[in-house]
């Protein structure tokens, strides 16, 4: 047996660390781990996936899956550190800790640490781009025009300019003249600013700096799910980005995944569906089960669960579109989740008033991040402004933020509390699967070689066989089956195989019995057969099988 692999998780590994760790993983616990590819990447690099269970109780298609992803925004690098330390804490932990080992064992997990290895690996080295494309171009290749990032000064960071514009929406706060304030409506009189991202202009009119939104990027907007090329890196069509195609190919191929999160940065928030739709227009059992399970990630985390429509979307006529989530709950009605890891502000005592902000134009707020970063970040967050002389802007100052290392990504000393947090909520999430068992298992002898044979089958989990009242809607969720294979007889009455459609969790026993309340579906279900046999040694094995519950067997003689 090899030794345990010294993995640290105080730090940012690249892609050939990040590798390397996987692989250490991978030959240390051969027999709960498997790692391979699912593509490769425009660079040339692997898309890994770790699958783990334990194979000798049972394979891994006949158990619930619950499937992690992280990194499909280059910049979000917290995200893999984050997907790294579930797969260490499971491996590590089996056969010390009764959770991970009783998961292992009755589960399989499949996680996808960095989905953007091309985008990572560019955003990990200076000038550190604040940019989430996965490689089909560098970034500001893909822009035909305007402000081009670029490290013009040349110290090896991108962070901001702030061009003198007596036009201008900002000024040097009179507190503190690193910070910019917004300048009051009808203010006269100052020295105000422009802010702009760090770059060149490219066919620049003497005018207007105009930004385009970059073509290459978001993947996360690249699912066919409301799909739109009006968004923000959405490709040319769904699927186009061969990472995104891989993923997709993946969870139609593992249909027993009942469970997933995908990691992203920053906001420290929980958000679950819809990304198109208001609470409204949902099935209020489902919100209510995002609602239950989203508990117990707040309990462990400290982040919020919300709506990403209800709660996230500044604009509710800008909705996002083509996101993962929508995908998987929208169509194929598993019940998934995205996590927003680390939020700034509220760690620098900043009172979160709202989930999605762009920027902090309140001066105490700016003054308390900017104490932070200062204090606990230092210079890889925070560039001090220097005077420079821009080849389209001329005299400006470049400074301030490097929002990749503060905004983005939490200083490393943090990073080990934020990922075991959020890795224990998703082992949370994955225990609440269905779990479909033969209870019992009865002959009864009737005379003239007869026997009656009575199995009862029962949903052990907390959520339905079905999952989701989205998955029955669409047809995405198959009945439980029930089968009965004779070792020495045959089946006389009632089909070999049977099915006993859609089994309940306790999820929806939220209170006692009411008749004004939620009425109560069957957890568990009988079935029955006649079978004749005359040989001795004969016997009876009982299979029950769902696609999300797992697969369970029982035997009994005939004798």
């Amino acid at each position: 047996m090899t030794a345990e692999p010294d993995i640290r998780f105080d730090r940012y590994y690249s892609y050939d660390e990040m590798t390397a760790c996987l692989q250490a993983l991978a030959a240390r616990y051969p027999r709960l781990a498997t790692l391979r590819s699912l593509a490769r990447s425009f660079g040339g690099r692997e898309v890994w996936v770790m699958e783990m269970t334990n194979p000798n109780t049972g394979p891994a298609a006949e158990k619930p899956g619950y499937y992690i992803d992280a990194q499909i925004h280059a910049e979000e690098h917290a995200t893999s550190a984050t997907a790294l330390y579930a797969i260490w804490h499971l491996l590590t932990n089996y056969g010390r800790d009764e959770e991970a080992t009783r998961l292992l064992d009755t589960q399989v997990f499949y996680v996808l640490p960095r989905i953007n290895p091309d985008g990572a690996e560019l955003s990990l080295q200076p000038p550190y781009y604040n940019w989430c494309g996965n490689g089909r171009f560098m970034p500001g290749a893909d822009r035909h025009a305007g402000l081009i990032p670029e490290d013009v000064d040349g110290d090896g960071f991108l962070v901001w300019m702030r061009v003198p514009d007596p036009k201008g929406e900002w000024k040097k706060s009179a507190r503190n003249p690193d910070i910019m304030v917004q300048r009051a409506p009808g203010e006269e009189g100052g020295d105000y600013f422009r802010l702009y991202p760090e770059g060149t202009i490219r066919d620049y009119d003497g005018a207007n700096v105009a930004i385009e939104k970059p073509f290459d990027g978001n993947m996360n907007r690249n699912f066919p799910t409301n799909w739109s090329p009006q968004e923000y890196g959405a490709g040319e069509h769904p699927l186009s980005e061969p990472e995104a195609a891989a993923m997709a190919r993946f969870i139609l191929d593992h249909p027993n995944i009942c469970g997933m999160c995908a990691y992203h940065t920053h906001g420290g928030i929980i958000m679950r569906p819809s990304m198109t739709r208001p609470d409204s227009a949902m099935s209020a059992r489902d919100i209510t089960l995002y609602k239950e399970i989203g508990k117990v990630g707040t309990e462990l985390t400290g982040y919020p669960t919300v709506s990403i429509y209800e709660d996230f979307t500044p604009d509710k006529t800008q909705v996002r579109r083509g996101g993962l989530m929508d995908w998987t709950y929208e169509e194929m009605g598993i019940i998934s989740f995205g996590t927003e890891l680390w939020d700034l502000e509220r760690e620098a005592g900043v009172e979160k008033v709202g989930y999605y902000n762009l920027y902090p134009r309140n001066e105490e707020v700016q003054q308390k991040v900017y104490t932070y970063v200062r204090e606990h970040m230092g210079e890889r967050a925070w560039r001090d402004w220097r005077p420079f002389e821009h080849p389209q802007l001329g005299a400006i100052e470049i400074g301030g933020m490097v929002n990749i290392w503060s905004y983005r990504n939490p200083p490393p000393a943090l990073l080990e509390g934020i990922a075991r947090a959020n890795a224990l909520f998703n082992l949370r999430h994955a225990a609440a699967a269905p779990r479909v068992r033969v209870d019992t298992l009865e002959v009864e002898p009737m005379g003239a070689d007869l026997f009656k044979i009575r199995a009862v089958v029962a949903n052990h989990g907390y959520l339905p066989t079905n999952l989701s009242d989205v998955a029955v809607a669409n047809k995405a969720a198959k009945p439980v089956e029930v089968a009965l294979e004779v070792e020495g007889g045959e089946v006389v009455m009632n089909p070999a195989r049977v099915e006993l459609g859609h089994l309940a969790g306790r999820n929806e026993r939220l209170y006692p019995w009411s008749p004004w309340g939620q009425q109560w579906s069957a957890v568990a279900k009988p079935v029955e057969w006649l079978v004749r046999s005359s040989g001795s040694g004969a016997g009876v094995r009982v299979v029950a099988r769902s696609q999300k519950g797992g697969v369970d067997r029982r035997e009994a003689s005939l004798g």
